[in-house]
């Protein structure tokens, strides 16, 4: 987790700055985005929380999830987890939601997706953006850290382009 600690700590420092909040929504890296977010103190400030959605029973167990939202969503696919980030977001009444979803190895998702495969999205007002990265290796570890250190860039560069916005 310590390779994600930078990144987390300058994401804690903007959504603090702007007095915004964040959930995030993860799978593959099973809770190292939020265990990094939550490890400065003052985090009650900035981080409502998150889930480890590492099954699609977990993300239907979320209040009004029903399965023919997911029909149009499949997994392994931006539009998924773009819904992910939305449903967080909603759901934990935040400014910001966050979502990493992805095939960490040593073998492929069942949707198809070789191992390394990962899917991340950044919603906030006004915000939205997804993205899809390949790792191309089979190293569980190593992708769930390159996993968490790609979310929390995302959502850095979102809260960064923004805060340029306004």
């Amino acid at each position: 987790m310590k390779e994600l600690l930078p990144l987390a700590e300058r994401a804690a420092a903007l959504l603090k700055a702007r007095k915004q909040t964040i959930a995030v929504a993860e799978s593959s890296a099973g809770g190292l985005i939020n265990a990094a977010l939550l490890a400065f103190p003052g985090a009650s400030a900035y981080c409502k929380g998150g889930m480890v959605m590492y099954t699609r029973d977990a993300l239907l167990g979320l209040r009004d999830v029903t399965p023919d939202m997911l029909q149009s969503v499949r997994g392994g696919t931006e539009a998924n987890a773009l819904f992910r980030a939305r449903t967080i977001r909603e759901r934990l009444n935040a400014d910001w939601g966050l979502s990493e979803s992805g095939a960490a190895g040593p073998t492929g998702s069942r949707y198809g997706y070789a191992a390394g495969h990962c899917v991340l999205a950044a919603v906030g007002a006004g915000v939205e953006k997804s993205m899809t990265l390949e790792t191309a290796s089979a190293d569980r570890q190593g992708n769930m850290i390159v996993f968490g250190q790609t979310a929390l860039t995302l959502l850095i560069e979102c809260l960064e382009s923004s805060a340029a916005g306004r």
